[in-house]
């Protein structure tokens, strides 16, 4: 039986969302292709267009699976944390950095460029909802407008994504820091941000 054929009745499309975030994990988006899909697998280089019919609808089932999949761990890392809305959202940067060094789906995969003129009602929804469970985690921490939780949002992923880059990149390689050390880090820097500085107490003259 050939390579090819082991992939019948829709296992293939599955194999080759998982082989892509084995490669995007390895190389990241810029080295990411249908064709270095299909060497991963073992398949003819035709054999993913039976279920995508290029690069970016591929992308786009990925970037469905890794929003779905990146939410799911960000609302369990929000929940071990406990009640407090600050630990909550914290927790929330660790749990990226863990997602992303494994899968190498970050933001920039789940929000890529090329896929805004996409019509992908799936991946919307998955997208959606990812946003949402991080608008209402930076909610619950108490800005006083809709414009400052997203701005905290923004700032919670940026300082998450941040350490996850840096770690991919091996700049923590010389002090042999571990992910989850790494996530811890992030986790605490994430804190430090959301809470707000003591208001300073009025003197008067």
């Amino acid at each position: 039986m050939s390579v090819d054929r082991a992939y019948h009745h829709g296992d293939l499309r599955a194999a080759l969302i998982g082989a892509s975030f084995d490669l995007l994990a390895e190389g990241g988006l810029q080295r990411f292709s249908v064709a270095a899909v299909a060497r991963r697998l073992g398949v003819s280089s035709a054999a993913p267009y039976r279920h995508f019919a290029d690069r970016d609808h591929l992308l786009s089932a990925i970037s469905a699976t890794a929003a779905h999949d990146l939410r799911a761990a960000i609302s369990a890392a929000a929940d071990a944390a406990g009640p407090d809305a600050t630990a909550r959202l914290a927790a929330t940067a660790g749990a990226y950095v863990r997602y992303v060094v494994r899968t190498g789906a970050g933001f920039p995969v789940i929000y890529a460029a090329e896929l805004y003129e996409l019509a992908d009602d799936a991946r919307r929804e998955q997208t959606r909802a990812l946003m949402t469970t991080l608008f209402e985690l930076a909610a619950a921490t108490g800005p006083p407008t809709y414009h400052e939780a997203l701005l905290l949002v923004e700032a919670t992923v940026a300082v998450a994504h941040g350490y996850a880059s840096l770690f991919a990149d091996g700049f923590f390689a010389r002090n042999a820091s571990t992910v989850d050390d790494i996530a811890a880090r992030a986790t605490e820097a994430a804190r430090t941000l959301i809470t707000p500085p003591p208001r300073r107490r009025r003197t008067t003259d």
